[in-house]
Formats: C-alpha cells, structure tokens, sequence
C-alpha cells in the first residue's frame, strides 16, 4: 500500500512541475500562444485552467504525503523501543560502561605493566 502512495506522489510530482513549467510568470505562458479571439479556449480559460490544476495537484500532493504518513506510522514503536532500552538501562539490567570507560578500562593495565 505505501509503495502505491509513492507511486502516486511520483505521477503527482511529475504532474505538478510540469503544470507549474508550462506557466509563465504574469499570466503568460501557454496562454500567450492563443492570441487570437476565436479560439475554443483563449487566454483567461487557459490561464484559469492552469492555475486550477495547480492548485488541484498541490492539494493532492498533500493528502498522498498525509497517507503516506499515516500507513507508515512506527513513529510510536521507535520511540517506545527507545524509552525501554532507557528504562532498562536505568534500572541495571542492561550494564553498558560508556565508551570512555571502557577506554580507561584498557589503557590502565597497560601503564601498571610498565
């Protein structure tokens, strides 16, 4: 199911930029090709059309990342995971010297040898 949400994100992406790169900035873009009065969809239904699919694939964009979010989950288990690992340190089940420790551990027999 995730991997079809970042399908779908792909198609989106893809979709999305290439709306937003066929726009020109001050209302241009594909609508100044229509310059004539008699065409079927002139310049402000381009224009309009451009800008309402922009809006429509950002939206989309959107719920997908939202979904995604939410069919991963595993945010509440990592952070579980990580609070008992805590908690059994705390509590003197798990004995872990910290790394500097162990270090001094080993560098000590050393200089009494000598």
């Amino acid at each position: 199911m995730l991997t079809f949400i970042f399908i779908l994100i792909f198609i989106d992406c893809i979709l999305l930029t290439t709306v937003v790169l066929v726009q020109e900035s001050k209302g241009g873009g594909l609508a100044s090709g229509f310059s004539s009065g008699n065409q079927v969809m002139g310049v402000q239904r381009t224009a309009d059309f451009l800008e309402k699919a922009t809006w429509t694939l950002a939206i989309i964009l959107l719920i997908l990342c939202l979904a995604a979010a939410a069919v991963q989950g595993g945010g509440e288990t990592a952070v579980q995971d990580d609070q008992s690992e805590i908690q059994d340190f705390i509590e003197g089940e798990t004995i872990l010297p910290p790394a500097g420790v162990q270090q001094q551990q080993q560098a000590a027999p050393m200089e009494e040898g000598e």
